[in-house]
């Protein structure tokens, strides 16, 4: 991959092209070409070179995409933190990392020269030395890159206390976009809508879109569902991909049934088990578009598997790409038949390089004929069609009888009064674990437990109905917009 080359070449085929459209203001690809090659030549002499690692904490901003480009125009690491990170979180990944520069925007509640006295950082950029660097300055850099050479390490979780850095080699950005390329048509006069964050895998995405196939990117600070909606309008968005609660959050938005979706090609859900419900009800304001289910991780390079255009089976989440090998085992390791649910595996292009400074995870976290264990629980159908069910953790023992949080999850969002809703399992003296449910219901809307379990009855065995049902306003989420079901098992602990 060689990201200069990328760039003379977009700059040159569409140079007044948008490449990225952010609060109304455009940059073309020249201007993103003259702008990463301007910051390019500004961390070089800030001593980046080649292999060096380059944190960025900054919310989805341009300057993000260009710290990005720039980083890996040098041939130097990656290494985005979310922007929700505590100061501690930051030290600990910083540290982790040995990051040399911190690119960064001023963020209430981080004191940044103690972070600075507690890292290795040699110096840290503000969003204001982004306008202040001397336009004068000329970049005539040229690296040369391995394919093995390290080009992100992206930490997948920040609350745990123990860094667990994704080390992604430069080659594996090819991936993502030949991925999608595989599954859907896209061109360059496709129009991107970006609300997930720049430091998930599902934010790289849009970037390397753009970078490989020269679409526009119209960037989103933050997910806003009226704005998300009034953007798609606007800009004639023809394609984005967001979590399911993201789904809920538009649904509920009274202003979507006036608002146009006709320029939709396609509406992607990502990042958990959906609801096929959520999704043929966001159909019916965009019935030109194809609504599709897709599965990836960070370590996969995803996307993985997406539904095709052509299926009715939105359930699925489709059929994999060619250069990937899948196989579904139980806790034995076992490989199971058609529609046995187990753990999902995966070998083939695109699989990251380990965990960071981490070889005993790294080691467990593949099998010995090099699969990748991915902690998902799937099945695939007579027809290869792939389905996933939730995650290893997410699978409550009632007494013995197996229970997924994502099938009750499913039922409860079947009732009209549900807005969102979240699933654990809880101990239970008796039974070992039974299922809780955490329900928030629609605006003006009440229901009593009582009312929703006998809801349940005819969609659940009674042991899959939750034992507990607590309402509340809100459900943790993550930054990519997953409910974070980590704080959910705390709350009762």
């Amino acid at each position: 991959m060689n990201i200069k080359n990328l760039l003379l070449e977009k700059a040159e085929k569409f140079p007044l092209k948008p490449s990225i459209i952010f609060e109304d203001k455009t940059i073309t690809f020249k201007e993103l070409k003259e702008s990463v090659f301007l910051f390019s030549q500004y961390l070089l002499n800030s001593g980046i070179r080649k292999g060096d690692k380059v944190s960025i904490y900054l919310p989805n901003l341009p300057e993000y995409i260009i710290s990005y480009l720039s980083i890996w125009n040098l041939g130097a690491t990656a290494v985005p933190l979310d922007f929700m990170f505590t100061q501690s979180e930051l030290e600990n990944m910083i540290l982790h990392s040995e990051s040399k520069i911190l690119i960064s925007a001023e963020k209430k509640g981080i004191d940044f020269e103690e972070l600075k006295r507690k890292t290795n950082l040699k110096k840290i950029i503000f969003l204001e030395d982004f306008k202040n660097i001397d336009k004068n300055l000329k970049y005539k850099n040229s690296v040369q890159l391995n394919p093995e050479d390290l080009a992100l390490i992206s930490y997948t979780s920040g609350t745990t206390g123990v860094p667990k850095g994704v080390m992604i080699p430069y080659e594996n950005l090819e991936i993502p976009p030949k991925n999608v390329d595989y599954f859907l048509d896209i061109s360059e006069s496709d129009i991107c809508l970006c609300s997930v964050p720049l430091s998930h895998a599902g934010g790289w995405v849009y970037l390397l879109l753009m970078l490989y196939k020269g679409v526009t990117v119209i960037l989103m600070q933050r997910f806003e569902p009226l704005k998300f909606l009034k953007n798609i309008e606007k800009y004639k968005v023809t394609i984005f991909w967001i979590v399911p609660s993201m789904y809920i959050a538009l649904l509920v938005s009274k202003e979507i049934k006036k608002i146009d979706l006709s320029s939709l090609k396609y509406a992607v859900v990502f990042g958990a088990p959906s609801s096929p419900h959520l999704l043929k009800k966001f159909h019916k304001f965009c019935p030109n578009a194809k609504l599709l289910n897709g599965w990836g991780m960070t370590e996969t390079s995803a996307p993985n598997i997406v539904t095709s255009p052509s299926s009715e089976k939105i359930e699925s989440v489709g059929k994999p790409v060619p250069w990937i090998e899948l196989k579904i085992v139980d806790e034995d390791g076992k490989a199971l038949g058609q529609n046995e649910i187990g753990e999902l595996l995966i070998k083939g292009k695109g699989l990251f390089k380990g965990y960071y400074k981490n070889e005993e995870l790294t080691k467990a976290s593949f099998t010995c004929d090099g699969f990748f264990k991915t902690g998902d629980l799937a099945k695939v159908d007579q027809e290869g069609f792939y389905y996933i069910v939730g995650r290893k953790k997410e699978m409550i023992k009632v007494g013995g009888e197996i229970v997924f949080e994502n099938e009750i999850e499913k039922a409860l969002l079947t009732h009209p009064k549900v807005k969102d809703v979240a699933v654990i399992g809880v101990p239970d003296t008796l039974r070992g674990e039974v299922p809780k449910a955490f329900v928030v219901l629609k605006e003006k809307k009440t229901l009593s437990e009582f009312e929703l379990k006998e809801f349940l009855k005819s969609k659940l065995a009674h042991f899959k109905i939750p034992h507990y049902i607590e309402f509340v306003t809100e459900l943790p989420k993550t930054r990519s917009g997953k409910i974070n079901k980590e704080l959910l098992r705390r709350k009762i602990q």
